[in-house]
């Protein structure tokens, strides 16, 4: 097992720079942080390219025996790696899943939500629901992202998660859409649970462009009962979804 004691050694710095969208997109890889996510991404099959271990021995054998290269690194290189004030001690970087196009029943569409807790939020909540996809319009933030993938707790890994034009989407799908907006709106709980469906939730300032809202077959409301102006857009996904699924 090679050990690692520089910041500047260049399967440290090549991990690193996965931080970045730019080059997570480039290489199709990810870098995580932590156990518990290391752990999801082995569960789900996926590739673990480098595993990057403070204290290797301590680590799980079938870990580092499903990982293709583990390295042994020090705390000052942890720290480097770490996108928490904490480092967790374990990080590996992972090969994205590649998503085969099929025909989803039950599916998220987000336009554009940028807070990455939000988003990590939504991609758990339809993991527990049992939904069959998540698809992102350009401009929403990146599942691959350390706070999504935190927020997530692996269920990005456990779901198909891939971006597309929810225009051309929404064209093709076969099933009722439902949209989150006042105008022309009914109270959700109106609305009976349904075998297939596609839920919008749009941009957080900004709620779902204009033109998508022109494709939904009903917008829905939840009801303020109290002073709160709005419900977090994660919060009313959530509800949405469940109440959908019945």
């Amino acid at each position: 097992m090679e050990q690692i004691t520089s910041t500047q050694n260049s399967k440290v710095k090549a991990a690193n720079k996965l931080k970045k969208k730019r080059e997570r997109d480039k290489t199709g890889q990810a870098l995580i942080e932590g156990y518990h996510l290391i752990e999801e991404a082995m569960a789900s099959d996926i590739q673990i390219v480098s595993l990057f271990c403070v204290e290797a021995d301590r680590e799980d054998a079938a870990m580092l025996e499903y990982a293709d290269a583990v390295y042994e690194i020090n705390l000052k290189v942890a720290e480097l790696l770490s996108g928490t004030v904490t480092p967790q001690g374990i990080f590996a970087v992972i090969q994205q899943p590649t998503v085969q196009d099929r025909q989803p029943s039950q599916v998220l569409l987000i336009d554009r939500i940028q807070d990455p807790g939000n988003l990590g939020t939504l991609i758990r909540t339809a993991d527990a629901a049992g939904l069959d996809m998540v698809v992102l319009e350009k401009g929403s933030a990146d599942p691959y992202q350390d706070k999504v993938l935190r927020a997530s707790q692996g269920s990005v890994f456990h779901l198909p998660i891939i971006q597309r034009d929810l225009h051309t989407f929404i064209n093709d799908f076969e099933g009722p859409v439902y949209g989150t907006a006042l105008q022309d709106a009914v109270a959700y709980q109106t609305v009976e649970q349904q075998d297939k469906f596609a839920l919008i939730l749009g941009n957080e300032g900004e709620g779902i462009k204009s033109e998508l809202l022109e494709q939904t077959t009903q917008n829905l409301t939840i009801p303020i009962y109290g002073r709160a102006e709005s419900l977090n857009v994660a919060i009313a996904g959530s509800i949405l979804i469940y109440h959908l699924k019945g």
